[in-house]
């Protein structure tokens, strides 16, 4: 079965609309990789800060090769044209693991 990363991240409400931006831009980035399943950024509605980034893969293997490869190509160095990276819009993230047991989908 399947795995999934959900990456916690505390969002100031004033950087919540640069974070929303920055995952629009970045629309394609991880569909093409290998093992990929799914993606979902989850905007709190009540009570916390935190956003939920909700990736599934095939196996922890495909997405370790993600986060070494792409991920890290895309988030490490000066940015595009060498220039400075902006600022994060979040202040705090912490990465949950969970193996898929069950799931279920819609009857047709």
């Amino acid at each position: 079965m399947s795995i999934v990363k959900i990456n916690v991240l505390t969002v100031p409400a004033e950087q919540r609309e640069v974070l929303e931006q920055r995952f629009a831009s970045r629309a394609g980035a991880v569909e093409g990789s290998d093992g990929f399943e799914w993606f979902e950024l989850l905007r709190p509605v009540e009570g916390t800060d935190q956003y939920l980034v909700y990736t599934r893969w095939r196996s922890e293997e495909d997405f370790q090769a993600w986060m070494n490869g792409s991920m890290k190509a895309a988030h490490g160095g000066g940015g595009e044209g060498g220039g400075e990276r902006p600022k994060p819009a979040a202040s705090g993230s912490t990465l949950w693991s969970f193996e898929v047991v069950q799931q279920a989908s819609p009857k047709n």
